[in-house]
Parts: C-alpha cells; structure tokens; sequence
C-alpha cells in the first residue's frame, strides 16, 4: 500500500480539522500525518493497544485509534487522531471511512488479480492494457491457460479456496470468482507445455473439490495464449468448451475447445440453417422415424469404426441381423452407413439434431 495514497488523504482534511491525523501500519510506524514531522515515527506500543481492545476505537497516549478494513481480522491500518474526547472519537471515525475509501480503490486499481479479472471481462481497454501491466509490473508475455470451472447442482462458496489451495502463487496464478458457480483459472504455464498436462491440472480440479466439498463440476480449457491481451479470448473459449460439451460430451466433466472438432462449427451455425441441412439429408423421411433400437446400432456402428462384425459382436446379434438393420436405414434415409462418405453425412445430421434439441427445436 502507498503511503503517499495516505497522505494525499490527510492533506485534503487538514484544512477541515484542526487536529493532527494520521495512518500506523502494522509495525507502529506512522506512514502519513498531518504533522510532517512525526511521519517515520514508530508507536508499537498502539499497534498493542489496538490488537488488544474489543471496540473499535482505542485512546491511547492522548490519540484515538480506529483499525482500517483488513483481510478478516489481519491488522493492516489503524487511523489517528489528536486527542481522546468524544470529537476525537467521531473525527478518527469519519477519517477511517475516507482511508477505507482511497484503500479499496488503490487496492482495486493496482491488484493484479483485479486486473486479470477485468482483462477476461472484456472491462479494460486494449491501451488501458499496456499500461496497467507495465504500473504493475505483470510479465505480459508469458504461456498462460485459462480454465472455466462451473459447479452442477448447489453451488459452494469455499470453491474458490480450495482452487487457491491449488495454486497458491498470486503473482503468476489468478483464482477468480466470475459468479455463484463459476471460478476462473488463470495458470501460467511453462514454455512448450504439453497439452496434455492442461488436462492434469483440470483433473486435479475436479478431484480435490470432489473429494474435500463433494462438489461435481465440469471443466472447459481455453487454448494456451502468448499475451496477456488474449486472455478474454481464452477465457471465452473455455466458456463455450463447457456449453458445447453440455450438447455434444455430455459424459466428460473435462472440455477442451481445442478437441471440441465439429461439435464447435454445428454450434456457431444458425438454428435455421440446421434445419435446412437437416431437411436436405433426410428427403425420404426425417431422422425422428428411425427407433431407439435403430439409433443405438448406429451409434454402436460409429463407435466401432464401421466394422460390421465387431458391432454385431458387442451388440450381441448375428452379422446377418446387423446387415439387416443397415439395409433398413439405408432404405429408410437413403444413406448407406457403410459407405465412408454417407456415414461422415449421418454423423453430422445426428450431431445437428442434439444441437436443435438442445436450443428446445425438435423438428
């Protein structure tokens, strides 16, 4: 914290209070003072009497002292003022409002994790940018991930904590609370990491709030990004790993955009569009005639690679009653699951399909 942020303050109300004012930290050394020549000056013998009383103003020696806000009960900053009088009392408390004021905008101002918070936001101008980094002294080009971890069912505000348990560095990792159920991974990562550690560290995620808050959460991992002015943009992408995965993977409580493939373009096409495509495939009639013993060959059909004889192996049927069914499809939608390119079509129609469903569009 500035003195010179303290000081600014004390000098604006000593032409409207007679009586000497000022700021201990929590060594007892006066940071700012009306009084120029008492700045420097150690009183540990306040910073005692503060940590020691239950109420919130303390006279000692002829001053009454007033803790600023801190972090819980951390001393940080306490306020003076000359005397011990009931004026004394409501001036130190009039002082500490003022402190508290300067405090949280300085603190906002020149935090870093304030400024990752509002560079995710899209809240800060790209020149604005540069320059905070370089007040700050945030290394701007560097590796960094950025991890969207979004709580399913009751959310749990020691989320967060756990997570900072994690990654207790708060010069290069940035815990943020976006929402009641979403917190932002900012991790700096090493040159040429693999990708497959990013996938790690988000298991580690969902391991550690599983097991100390029996917290479920799903997980979207934004591609890494050189500069720091690409974070929002890293930021978006685990956003929209998690919504995709939400229509797409529904299993996985991990997303990556970058393995998201097709599902990422059906998703960014209009919900017209779809329609149309799906209209188009299926001439003769729509996907909503095949049954669900019919969709679950053809999905075991795709999860196989094609293979008709590993299929009818794991759907436990005869390979001739699996040519049947294949016959059918083909006689029904006019596509021959069998050929590469119409499996790639209904592969496609079916994923449009989840995607329409999921936007509340049945036909």
């Amino acid at each position: 914290m500035s003195s010179r942020m303290f000081q600014g303050v004390v000098l604006q109300m000593k032409d409207s209070v007679e009586r000497t004012v000022g700021v201990i930290d929590s060594d007892g050394v006066v940071v700012a003072c009306s009084e120029l020549t008492s700045i420097g000056e150690q009183w540990p013998g306040a910073v005692a009497a503060v940590r020691a009383c239950d109420n919130p103003l303390v006279c000692f020696e002829g001053k009454t002292f007033k803790q600023l806000a801190g972090w819980g009960s951390q001393f940080d900053y306490a306020a003076f003022v000359q005397g011990e009088d009931e004026q004394a009392a409501a001036l130190c408390s009039m002082a500490v409002v003022a402190f508290n004021g300067a405090k949280t905008y300085y603190e906002e101002k020149h935090d870093k994790a304030t400024f990752v918070k509002n560079i995710i936001s899209d809240n800060i101008l790209l020149g604005d940018i540069y320059t905070q980094a370089k007040e700050l002294h945030f290394l701007s080009e560097a590796p960094r991930a950025a991890f969207l971890v979004r709580q399913i069912g009751p959310a749990d505000v020691a989320t967060i904590d756990v997570i900072q348990n994690l990654f207790p560095d708060r010069q290069s990792d940035f815990v943020i609370s976006v929402n009641e159920t979403d917190v932002a991974l900012i991790k700096q990562l090493n040159d040429g990491t693999d990708p497959k550690e990013l996938q790690k560290i988000a298991k580690q995620i969902s391991t550690a709030l599983t097991q100390e808050l029996g917290v479920k959460v799903v997980i979207g991992i934004g591609t890494v990004v050189n500069h720091i002015r690409d974070l929002a943009r890293a930021y978006k992408e685990a956003g929209v790993a998690i919504e995709v995965g939400k229509v797409f993977d529904t299993e996985k409580t991990v997303i990556n955009y970058e393995n998201l493939g097709i599902g990422r373009l059906i998703y960014q096409l209009p919900t017209i569009l779809c329609q149309m495509f799906l209209q188009e495939v299926f001439k003769k009639n729509p996907i909503d005639a095949l049954d669900q013993e019919t969709l679950l060959t053809i999905n075991k059909f795709f999860e196989n690679n094609l293979n008709v004889s590993e299929t009818a192996r794991k759907l436990f049927v005869h390979r001739n009653t699996l040519v049947y069914r294949l016959e059918k499809i083909k006689k029904l939608t006019g596509l021959d699951l069998r050929e590469f390119d119409d499996a790639i079509t209904f592969k496609v129609a079916l994923m449009v399909k989840k995607y329409l469903i999921s936007r509340g569009i049945e036909s």
